[in-house]
């Protein structure tokens, strides 16, 4: 059993299974989300990302929660409780004279999301945060196809930054125990200054494992959803760093609440978690995107042909398609 009361959670059931549903969720269901997180006694909410719709295409088809407005967040959570919220951006996607100073906001925490190429565009938007009033994250996605020598190279521009909190993302799930207790010592011995957060993927089931083994190590912001609901096949569920964190403030009922009123509904509608093509291209530590093509297909089960594609080296083409 993890016995830390430095462990907090972040709940990114929003932001990150919005891109189960393209952030299709009601303002309802986002209040209750965050009153039962508050009651819950979790730490952080990501209510979504605060991205700017200009910079990107097809904006107007997703739902708010993809560019959080700050005066119609206002309105869904007009009174905060203890829960913080937090706000993700992507490197190149965001104007930074859409952040607010911190004391204009609602949002507590911004987190920035990159790959290790832009990791000094990363810690320049982190910068500007941090002036802003803002706790901060640099989230280095997709670390399992990351090579040594760049992430020393990140770890010289990480450690002399003022970021607050880096991030271990493991993005295709490919990720087991040893991997993550190779990856989090080698960020402590690099980065003494810096406090640790863990976002795991559950393409092999191995979300809610390898986030104890980072919380053991000493990692402090874990990051799961209510239900695992997240991209492809899911994150790490937030009900079950509830009631396995000892030595915490948790409560398990009201997120059993979320679960029964929203979740199990949703989860009849949309589909996220563990599934086979998902699997597969964890193992093959990859992005999960084909899977999710398949699984948007008439051939969604046909998994050894999905497996003989992506294990094949002669690449064919339709040329009648």
């Amino acid at each position: 059993m993890i016995k830390s009361s430095q462990t907090k959670i972040v709940d990114c059931t929003i932001r990150d299974g919005g891109l189960v549903n393209n952030w299709d969720f009601s303002v309802e269901f986002v209040q209750n989300l965050y009153a039962g997180l508050n009651e819950a006694g979790v730490d952080y909410m990501e209510i979504g990302y605060k991205n700017s719709p200009k910079l990107l295409k097809g904006a107007d088809q997703a739902g708010p929660w993809r560019f959080l407005d700050d005066e119609f967040l206002r309105e869904v959570i007009p009174h905060k409780g203890k829960t913080k919220l937090s706000a993700l951006v992507d490197i190149g996607r965001v104007d930074e004279d859409d952040i607010l100073p911190r004391e204009e906001s609602l949002l507590d925490l911004i987190r920035v999301a990159c790959y290790i190429k832009d990791v000094d565009k990363a810690l320049a938007l982190v910068q500007t945060f941090h002036d802003r009033g803002y706790e901060t994250t640099l989230n280095i996605m997709a670390l399992s196809n990351v090579m040594e020598n760049e992430l020393l190279e990140a770890f010289e521009m990480i450690r002399e930054s003022v970021v607050d909190v880096v991030y271990i993302v493991d993005s295709y799930g490919s990720l087991d125990h040893k991997d993550m207790e190779y990856l989090v010592n080698k960020f402590k011995t690099h980065l003494p200054n810096k406090r640790l957060g863990v976002h795991t993927h559950n393409n092999m089931q191995l979300a809610f494992s390898n986030t104890l083994v980072a919380a053991d190590l000493g990692v402090e912001l874990l990051d799961a959803s209510v239900y695992g609901m997240g991209r492809a096949a899911g994150n790490c569920p937030t009900e079950l760093l509830v009631t396995h964190l000892k030595g915490t403030k948790y409560e398990l009922r009201p997120v059993l609440d979320i679960i029964e009123r929203y979740m199990i509904p949703l989860r009849e509608k949309e589909e996220w978690g563990y599934i086979m093509p998902y699997m597969i291209t964890g193992t093959l530590d990859e992005h999960p995107r084909s899977a999710m093509a398949l699984r948007a297909s008439d051939d969604k089960d046909k998994i050894v042909d999905f497996y003989d594609k992506l294990t094949t080296p002669e690449v064919t083409f339709d040329k009648n398609k």
